[in-house]
């Protein structure tokens, strides 16, 4: 069983969906331990009030940069015995701390078909530069944005009807369906190296 810490930054509806599965039985190697927000008032932490599962809030602002606010998080990740960091809708960039005490333990969930579309509006990018299919990348994390070492994608076909909500709900749609299908087998490979 790995020990996993979820990170989320706003809503938390990849969080939810990935701890019903592990509830439900469909990740049945996996336990979440904590979820990790960083900003106080994100709907994610109603989720975890009502799962059932502890939410740490560290305040981005509140120690000196960032290698003082990944120090602060690693006190909660040692605290719950956490073997893999998740990245679930989590808005910021990950530094050495935390990647040089989870190296190729940090996965990310990036809505769409890297290389392509990086960044923090992925899915509006790839609705504004009409191209014909976008995707679903979950990939490790790295010093870069969105270039860590890829675990496994899917496209999306894009419809030219869609607008971009269509497409939105699409790419959630396939988030839904791919992450925790992903997140078992990436448990699967640390549980063979235990």
């Amino acid at each position: 069983m790995v020990n996993i810490a979820i990170f989320a930054s706003g809503n938390g509806s990849n969080f939810e969906n990935l701890v019903n599965e592990i509830n439900n039985g469909h990740i049945d190697n996996a336990v979440c331990k904590v979820l990790i927000i960083d900003k106080e008032q994100a709907y994610a932490k109603e989720r975890a009030a009502r799962l059932g599962i502890p939410c740490v809030y560290v305040n981005p602002k509140g120690y000196g940069g960032k290698e003082g606010y990944e120090t602060e998080i690693m006190k909660t990740l040692e605290n719950y015995e956490v073997e893999l960091i998740v990245l679930a809708g989590y808005m910021r960039f990950i530094g050495k701390v935390l990647l040089s005490n989870y190296p190729n333990r940090i996965i990310n969930l990036h809505p769409a078909y890297l290389p392509a579309f990086p960044g923090a509006h992925s899915i509006q990018d790839a609705f504004e530069a009409k191209v014909s299919y976008t995707g679903v990348t979950v990939h490790y994390v790295d010093e870069g944005v969105d270039t860590g070492e890829i675990i496994h994608q899917e496209k999306i076909m894009i419809d030219p009807a869609w607008d971009l909500e269509t497409l939105e709900e699409h790419v959630h749609a396939k988030e839904y369906d791919m992450f925790p299908r992903v997140l078992k087998t990436v448990c699967e490979r640390m549980e063979e190296y235990k």
